[in-house]
């Protein structure tokens, strides 16, 4: 069974790595054999994530290229400097995103929904775009864009948020549809809440964390290495067979318990 989950040989680029869900994401795959590319906008915070990384799997093993995801300079020079340093880019893990506003929808600035929409959709559509060719030419690769279970409900607090994560759901769908008959796959991760710091904060609100939890049957909120492995099976020969669809990882939250 080892060999399903197997990702030596493969390069992965992993978007927000050096902390989080990511970086859970990141030491996963290098676990598993994969050499990895940490990036997010600080250098020194990819450096700390990387240095890890290779004292525990060996030099080599993760690499370091910023960039901001809002910049598609900074993902063109993410991807011409992976191939230029690790020959080829077999996975794409889009997880960095952001979410500068809390409130109703009424209240939110143009700049505000814009770079929602522009950071969670659009960027991932850049990077895509460029790592993808490659993998297309080869007939073989995977793609997962980490969304979220916004993306599923309505939100009073993160309404914005959760348009641009039900959006990566749809470009997913209409990416997998594209590049299927190459062989490459496309899939989401939608995690529930999970102890990040781009999560605190809703989860270090009592009200908020109380909310959630009362409706999960795990009755906890998520740790950043729990969604990690639903990353390695999307990008391994374990799920050669899936593409288009998205993973629901949150504890039960969105099972709709009742009385």
């Amino acid at each position: 069974m080892t060999t399903l989950f197997d990702l030596t040989g493969k390069v992965a680029i992993i978007t927000g790595s050096s902390r989080g869900i990511g970086r859970a994401i990141a030491e996963a795959m290098a676990e598993q054999g994969a050499k990895v590319v940490i990036s997010s906008r600080k250098a020194e915070a990819c450096a700390e994530a990387a240095e890890r990384i290779n004292g525990q799997y060996g030099d080599g093993t993760a690499i370091v290229v910023p960039a901001n995801i809002s910049s598609k300079d900074d993902l063109r020079h993410l991807v011409d400097e992976t191939r230029r340093q690790l020959g080829r880019i077999d996975i794409l893990v889009c997880n960095a995103a952001s979410n500068p506003y809390y409130g109703p929808m009424a209240g939110i600035a143009d700049d505000q929904f814009r770079k929602i929409l522009e950071n969670n959709v659009i960027a991932n559509h850049w990077l895509i775009a460029m790592a993808a060719p490659e993998m297309v030419e080869r007939k073989e690769g995977s793609i997962i864009i980490v969304s979220s279970i916004g993306g599923m409900t309505g939100s009073t607090m993160i309404g914005a948020y959760n348009i641009s994560k039900a959006a990566d759901f749809q470009l997913a769908r209409n990416l997998a549809a594209e590049f299927g008959p190459s062989g490459v796959r496309v899939n989401c991760i939608a995690p529930g809440l999970v102890r990040t710091d781009f999560a605190r904060a809703l989860w270090e609100n009592p009200d908020t964390l109380k909310a959630v939890t009362r409706g999960t049957p795990l009755g906890r909120i998520g740790e950043p290495h729990e969604i990690a492995g639903a990353a390695v099976f999307l990008a391994s020969p374990a799920s050669t067979f899936m593409t288009g669809q998205t993973i629901v990882v949150d504890g039960g939250s969105t099972i709709g318990v009742g009385l």
